[in-house]
Order: C-alpha cells, then sequence, then structure tokens
C-alpha cells in the first residue's frame, strides 16, 4: 500500500469507528470496546492531517472528507450518549441545544456564501476537540457529565469565531487557523 494512502484510509476508519460506536450503544450500555474504539477515532484524527501535510497529500477533497468525518463521528457519539445516558441529555437540553444551533447557524452562513460546508481546522476547533474527547471520556468512561460544560463552551467559542471568519473571507478556504489568520488573508 503506498503511505500517500494512508491519510484518506485514516479518514475512512474515522467514519467505520462512528458508525461502531453507534451500534455498540444501540443495546443502551457501552463496555471498554466503545472508549478503545472511541481513542482510535480521535488518534486517526490527529494524525490523518500529520501525515498528509508531511507526505504532501492534503488535499481540499482529503481535508473535506475529514471534516465530514468529524461531524458523523460526533453525531454518532451524540445518539450513542442519548441511548446509554438520557437524563444527561435532558439535563443539559438547552447548553447543548444552543451548541447545536450555533453549528447549524455556521453551517448555514458557510453553504449561503460559498456553496460548501466549513472546513477550517481552527485553534479553537482542536481545543474543542480535546474537551469533546475529556467530556466524552468522563461520560462513557466514568459517568461523569460536569466536563460537557468545557466541550459545549469551546463549541460556543468555535463556532462563534468561525462563523467571523467565514463571514469575511472574501472566497472558501480550508485549513485557515484563527481569526487573525482569516484577516491576514482577507487584507492580501
Amino acid at each position: 500500500m503506498p503511505l500517500n494512502r494512508v491519510p484518506g484510509l485514516l479518514v475512512g476508519l474515522r467514519f467505520a469507528i462512528a458508525l461502531l460506536l453507534l451500534w455498540d450503544a444501540l443495546d443502551r450500555t457501552t463496555g471498554i470496546g466503545f472508549m478503545v474504539g472511541y481513542v482510535a477515532a480521535v488518534l486517526s484524527d490527529i494524525f490523518d492531517g500529520i501525515i498528509a501535510r508531511r507526505l504532501g497529500v492534503s488535499t481540499v477533497q482529503l481535508r473535506q472528507a475529514d471534516s465530514w468525518a468529524d461531524i458523523c463521528l460526533y453525531v454518532c457519539i451524540a445518539i450513542s450518549a442519548w441511548l446509554v445516558y438520557p437524563q444527561v441529555i435532558v439535563d443539559f437540553g438547552l447548553p447543548l441545544s444552543i451548541a447545536i444551533g450555533a453549528q447549524l447557524v455556521l453551517f448555514t452562513i458557510s453553504l449561503v456564501k460559498f456553496g460548501k460546508f466549513p472546513s477550517f481546522h481552527t485553534y479553537t476547533a482542536k481545543a474543542w476537540g480535546i474537551t469533546l474527547l475529556i467530556a466524552t471520556v468522563g461520560l462513557f468512561g466514568f459517568g461523569y457529565a460536569t466536563t460537557l460544560w468545557l466541550a459545549i463552551g469551546f463549541c460556543a467559542l468555535n463556532s462563534l469565531e468561525e462563523i467571523a471568519m467565514t463571514i469575511i473571507l472574501p472566497q472558501w478556504q480550508h485549513d485557515v487557523l484563527s481569526l487573525f489568520h482569516a484577516l491576514k488573508l482577507r487584507n492580501q
């Protein structure tokens, strides 16, 4: 297998793991396999981009597929949380709705303006990913829900930043690391 195919395979692996995680939660319980699968999905998310950049194969299509794999993973995690921990989802209903709403506003603005979903991969998105890892491990590994506040807060921060970036950028861009970088691109 050629090395330049590894990033795409890692993205595909994340899609597959996401569906397996959901399948595992269908009986309203999860075990150690769920956590192992989730951590493997997170590692694939980290390394697909690193490997793609090192091999010089970080294409627009790969970055968009990476974004779709992330969405698929976290939709499956959210549904799994609803199945296994429904009371937690009810208890966090309003803040979760606000976070989801902020993401939907971002997607809508990007679709209207550029005809495609955002794929910025910002620093705040990376921080949000770390807090999602902490919250998911806390919930599924230990039944601890308080760390959801971190993930919700970083989701809101990331959404606001990427909404602003979408508004100020004259054309669709991928891999724009921050609002500061978007302003520099706009001024060029």
